[in-house]
């Protein structure tokens, strides 16, 4: 399964505005080859769409489970879509 398209929007719960989550997602799936976007939300959330190899996707995920140093996440919530996407990049959205 790993050569399959995946696509999906994960939205990240927890401590995870103003300890540099957003930008540490672009790095993490720009390392993995991902593309899509990421963006803090009004209710103290991230959300991150994320486009790529069913293999990259999911260590992605698992990444985001985690968080980088100085965020706590209390939960993760991952919808998953029919690959479409046409993104280039990964870069961050307001």
């Amino acid at each position: 399964m790993a050569g399959h398209l995946m696509e999906v929007r994960a939205r990240v719960d927890g401590t995870v505005q103003g300890v540099g989550f957003r930008n540490w997602v672009r790095r993490e799936a720009t390392s993995l080859g991902l593309a899509g976007w990421v963006r803090n939300e009004a209710d103290g959330s991230v959300t991150a769409h994320i486009a790529g190899s069913y293999q990259a996707v999911s260590r992605m995920i698992e990444r985001l489970r985690k968080g980088p140093p100085g965020a706590s996440v209390s939960g993760i919530e991952v919808e998953e879509f029919a690959p479409a996407s046409s993104f280039v990049g990964f870069k961050i959205v307001s």
